[in-house]
């Protein structure tokens, strides 16, 4: 089994949002999070999939899920006071789900639609071969770890450095064991699954992603993603290939 966890806890802060959180934005005539959800709806091997969602827009997200028909949802739940918590509450009803089936779990932000079927297939395949798989994206510029001081303490080598992205995809025991021991050592604040599953003794395996596989979290964000979604209309209108 298959299940798609999709994290949509965010608030907007960074987009300066004021009438809902980012993911609720439209650009296309849909919300930013039904752009996401669709992707692994319509994948084949995607069994299910849990949202795990700000408390205050739980009944919004039913709406939509049901106006778009996004019918692999099983269920959409609260999310947490951290992004580790959201995603831990998203694992515990993938469990439910899955009951006792092995099963993976690939772990999306809901504002991170650029994902395609090839990049979900090939999660899956990699934690198959690998136990883990971890979307990356090549580093296109020079990266310098820096003191406190604002000071250089070193540049790393641009071929062996990459972005970490999403999805981020485990066996769901694996990760679950993982965010277990974190609550029982009093870590909530892990800024993401493979930063958890790293730190808890976890090998983790890359799966380059597309370029475009950005996730909106601010204003310009907003805007690439529109001019993104210009360029495939055009693509389908003038006969070009995406």
């Amino acid at each position: 089994m298959n299940i798609a966890i999709i994290f949509a806890g965010g608030v907007g802060s960074r987009m300066h949002c004021k009438s809902k959180p980012k993911q609720f934005l439209e650009l296309h005539g849909k919300p930013i999070i039904i752009h996401t959800l669709e992707k692994f709806n319509n994948h084949k091997e995607i069994d299910a999939i849990v949202i795990s969602c700000v408390e205050d827009w739980i009944e919004y997200t039913c709406e939509l899920v049901n106006k778009y028909n996004i019918d692999k949802v099983t269920k959409v739940i609260k999310g947490g006071s951290t992004g580790q918590l959201s995603i831990y509450n998203g694992l515990c009803e993938a469990e439910k789900i899955a009951r006792g089936d092995k099963c993976i779990v690939l772990i999306n932000d809901g504002v991170r639609p650029f994902i395609n079927d090839c990049l979900i297939t090939k999660n899956i395949e990699c934690v198959k071969l690998y136990n883990s798989a971890i979307t990356t994206g090549q580093v296109k510029e020079t990266v310098m770890v820096v003191n406190e001081n604002g000071s250089v303490n070193y540049v790393t080598d641009r071929n062996k450095s990459r972005l970490a992205k999403a999805p981020q995809s485990f066996w769901l025991h694996d990760i679950l064991e993982a965010h277990k021991k974190a609550l029982e050592d009093g870590k909530e604040d892990f800024i993401d699954s493979c930063t958890l599953m790293q730190y808890y003794g976890y090998k983790l395996h890359l799966v380059d992603g597309p370029t475009q596989n950005i996730k909106i979290t601010t204003p310009e964000d907003f805007y690439t993603m529109r001019a993104l979604l210009d360029a495939k209309e055009n693509a389908q209108i003038y006969g070009y290939e995406e």
